[in-house]
């Protein structure tokens, strides 16, 4: 009969410990559109560029593949295996599951194991021992889903760091992209320049001899030499160019910039794919499949398990422990013949004043879910609106990039009558510099916008989310 109150206290316990005094989490409502605009239909897409009807199929994990560049490929792996922001942030999501094992170890008992030996003697009396061997036991019923509470906050925690890491991933990804892309097209406009200068020396010579032969005047020969000058210095800032982005592959690979260099592309046209078709899901979708968002989300999920942390402590705390032992001469007669002690007790405490600070400790979490709240609402505006800024960037720049190709044919052609008629002694040789200007603005003008359409589709991709999921849509 006497251990009936304690078991009616532990079953009691039991009872109360799943009790949160959170409410239930709700993600914040945001007024979404249904689609998006200046998303064009799919017979009226340009070809290689978005692919509306596909929107129902989620981007690929490894998106950096729609371009069939096996050179990239390589380098993305790199970058998996060796990039050192990734690794940062996959650390932080351990110590975050670490966390969380500890929030939940608090929900358990604890036990604990004491042994002892002593002996001690002197010259007027005999030696002697003595031993002992205790185990106690100790738990705080979580009555009011406190450590529950705080255990729902780290897991949310946990859920945010993964998201963390998955942005920090997709950040890599499509920095080392956007710096590939910017390396080839430097390649590129090199080896366009290449061909241009090797133009130009010829008719820096043409114009030298023909000043010498004294057919031209002196500053037809200083113009084309002036030309030829503008042009390798083009050049050399295009070199500029092109080691900054090495540099930068290095360092999102995981490797010393001195230590890394890439080849020129083979072929001209290597970097100028055509884009991928990229599925453009609802604007519903996108909050979900951005890990930025879903972290954002998570917190607001955690914040509102931290309030639930703050109201139990209006509430008094229950613990209970309980030992056993015994004692003897030796460890061996307390393990063969103990003489067994034990106790139970347990301890109620509740704060009868606190000058307010439990009171301050609820508003300020509820503060913090609704910081939480806002921030979430805003990264899920700031979301749409990058979504939004490159398919009207893709849009604007098809459309630029067509016109840039119909200048550049158009300056070609001039660039060359302008050279037939000068040798033929029919103008001057500015009509030919202007002229070959012109041509060389409009090449390299068609190719930085062939750039330009290769890095927005990357952000467009990482815009999107990049092919990541949330643990709820990962195929099971």
């Amino acid at each position: 009969m006497r251990s009936t109150p304690c078991a009616a206290l532990l079953a009691l316990a039991a009872l109360l410990a799943a009790c949160s005094q959170a409410s239930r989490h709700e993600t914040p409502a945001i007024d979404l559109p249904a689609t998006w605009k200046t998303l064009p239909a799919a017979n009226a897409a340009p070809e290689g560029w978005i692919s509306a009807d596909q929107a129902a199929r989620p981007l690929a994990a490894d998106w950096w593949r729609g371009w069939q560049d096996p050179v990239l490929s390589a380098l993305m792996e790199q970058a998996a295996a060796h990039n050192q922001t990734v690794a940062a942030a996959a650390a932080s999501v351990r110590q975050a599951q670490a966390l969380l094992e500890q929030q939940q170890a608090a929900l358990w008992p604890t036990l604990g194991l004491q042994g002892s030996q002593q002996r001690s003697g002197g010259d007027a009396r005999a030696a002697g021992g003595s031993g002992s061997l205790n185990l106690s036991a100790s738990w705080a019923p979580d009555l009011w889903g406190r450590a529950a509470s705080a255990a729902s906050a780290q897991a949310a925690a946990v859920q945010a760091s993964q998201a963390d890491l998955a942005a920090a991933r997709l950040a890599a990804q499509a920095s080392l992209a956007q710096s590939y892309f910017a390396l080839r097209e430097a390649d590129a406009e090199l080896a366009l320049l290449d061909d241009i200068i090797e133009g130009y020396e010829r008719s820096a010579a043409i114009a030298q001899r023909r000043f010498e032969s004294g057919t031209v005047a002196r500053t037809d020969a200083l113009q084309a030499q002036n030309t030829l000058e503008s042009a390798r210095a083009s050049r050399a800032a295009l070199e500029r160019n092109r080691h900054l982005a090495e540099n930068a592959i290095a360092a999102l690979t995981g490797q010393p910039a001195a230590a890394f260099s890439l080849p020129p592309a083979r072929s001209l046209h290597d970097w100028q794919r055509a884009l991928p078709a990229i599925p453009v899901d609802v604007p519903a979708t996108l909050l979900l499949r951005r890990p930025d968002v879903a972290a954002a989300e998570r917190a607001v999920a955690a914040a509102n398990a931290r309030i639930g942390v703050a109201r139990a402590a209006w509430f008094p705390t229950l613990n209970l422990n309980a030992s056993a032992g015994g004692s003897g001469a030796t460890l061996a007669d307390v393990i063969s013949a103990p003489q067994l002690l034990w106790s139970l007790g347990l301890n109620l405490a509740q704060t009868l004043f606190d000058a307010g600070a439990r009171s301050a400790a609820e508003k300020q979490a509820i503060a913090a879910h609704e910081q939480a709240a806002a921030a979430y609402r805003q990264r899920a505006l700031t979301a749409m609106k990058e979504v939004q800024d490159q398919l009207a960037t893709l849009q604007t720049l098809a459309r630029q990039q067509r016109h840039a190709a119909a200048s550049a044919e158009n300056a070609a052609a001039i660039e060359q009558q302008m050279l037939n008629r000068y040798r033929a002694g029919l103008v001057a040789y500015t009509e030919v510099v202007t002229a070959q200007a012109s041509a060389l603005t409009a090449r390299r003008s068609l190719m930085q916008l062939q750039l330009q359409r290769q890095q927005a589709a990357i952000a467009l991709i990482q815009a999107l989310g990049g092919g990541w999921q949330t643990p709820q849509q990962a195929p099971q």
